[in-house]
């Protein structure tokens, strides 16, 4: 019985997505749940399983189509079994099965355990040792696409016809890709927020040195007890909630002439990825403990790397927290995330000189940023709302009492 396998329904704010990767061809054996296809939309890749076991009859919709909801991208011919088994009933003479066979038998090329999961899957069936591969990742870390268009290219990756070769003196090589789909929208949003936004910067900066005795003096009390450990970024979340309740107006976002005030909290993490930068949404985050923000926060970095947040995580949100301290950002003028109106930057943290009590002493120093909509949101506002964020993490004890 020829089964349709189509296009996941997509929600209303996605109208089509691309085809990336066909992890099977036409003719081979499926089994079901096993994921078929990886679509690109212009936030997430969303993998296709098979619905049933069978062979994998016709594939209607190639690498690269672009396609709509529920529109049939294969055919799956259900109950039967592959062609390339039945063939191999004589060994001797068994000359297409044979390459098959012996590719089941071989170890999984070097290097792919530093894939990731989609990568890996790429890596394995197309035989790509990943050390052969330009990345064109963070870091330069190998890609799914990366893979990909190796495999593509119709080089034979298991036996490479000479090693590479040195550089021509005064070579200028160049290299043109196409952006993914994320990092095209991605490009779109910046685009959107800098030509409809009023945007301008405050600064501020905060001493941490009591939230770094906090999490010294609990942090392995904490893990024990929750099984995370006690990061910033919980602190951090937990007094932007607090002074988002104190100041509205920096949660509130714009429609049309109309303001529009949420009465809660919904925090945008920023998290980086090789496609791009991506903000799954913690929501209700005036709620949540620090042992759920953590944890909510990890899970959340951990699925963005393999490409397994889903759309509604990535949806809505009223304000959101940037960390380019992780990779050694000292100061920065983060960019709004609309229709929002409002986004923190935090940054490194500096033992620097600073004046207490009269002695001059080093402290755990971070420079804070707030990036606003300056249309809704008044530069007193905005400096107060930073103000109030310094002083409940220089006063971690008072803003866990609510004062």
């Amino acid at each position: 019985m020829a089964i349709e396998l189509k296009v996941p329904v997509l929600p209303e704010s996605v109208s089509d997505a691309t085809i990336a990767t066909w992890h099977k061809q036409a003719g081979q054996a499926v089994k079901r749940d096993e994921n078929l296809v990886d679509l690109e939309t212009d936030k997430v890749v969303l993998e296709v399983p098979a619905p049933v076991d069978g062979v994998l009859k016709s594939i209607v919709k190639n690498t690269g189509d672009t396609v709509t909801s529920q529109e049939v991208i294969a055919v799956i011919e259900e109950g039967v079994a592959a062609a390339a088994p039945a063939a191999a009933a004589k060994p001797a003479a068994a000359e297409a099965p044979a390459p098959a066979a012996k590719a089941e038998a071989q170890p999984a090329p070097k290097g792919v355990e530093e894939l990731s999961p989609a990568g890996r899957r790429v890596a394995v069936e197309a035989r790509i040792e990943p050390s052969k591969v330009a990345g064109t990742g963070r870091d330069g870390r190998v890609t799914k696409e990366d893979l990909v268009n190796y495999a593509k290219g119709g080089v034979a990756p298991a036996t490479p016809a000479a090693p590479a070769a040195k550089p021509t003196p005064g070579a200028r090589p160049e290299e043109r890709v196409p952006m993914t789909r994320i990092r095209a929208r991605i490009a779109e949003r910046l685009m959107q927020s800098k030509n409809s936004i009023a945007m301008l910067t405050s600064f501020n900066e905060i001493n941490l040195a009591q939230v770094a005795k906090m999490r010294k003096a609990f942090g392995e009390q904490f893990q024990k007890e929750h099984g995370v450990k006690l990061g910033y970024m919980s602190f951090f979340v937990k007094a932007a909630c607090e002074a988002l309740k104190r100041h509205p107006v920096v949660n509130a976002s714009v429609d049309g002439n109309d303001i529009i005030y949420h009465g809660y909290q919904d925090i945008s993490i920023a998290v980086a990825t090789e496609k791009g930068l991506v903000t799954p949404v913690l929501r209700d985050a005036q709620d949540m403990s620090f042992a759920d923000i953590e944890k909510t926060i990890g899970n959340f970095a951990e699925r963005a790397r393999k490409g397994g947040l889903t759309l509604d995580e990535l949806q809505g949100g009223t304000f959101t927290i940037t960390n380019g301290g992780t990779f050694g950002s000292l100061l920065s003028t983060p960019i709004v995330n609309p229709p929002q109106s409002a986004i923190l930057g935090m940054h490194t943290i500096k033992d620097r000189a600073i004046v207490e009590n009269g002695q001059v002493v080093a402290a755990p120093m971070m420079y804070i940023a707030i990036s606003y909509d300056h249309r809704i949101i008044d530069g007193k506002d905005a400096v107060l709302f930073l103000v109030d964020i310094k002083n409940q993490l220089e006063n971690p004890h008072r803003m866990l009492l609510g004062l």
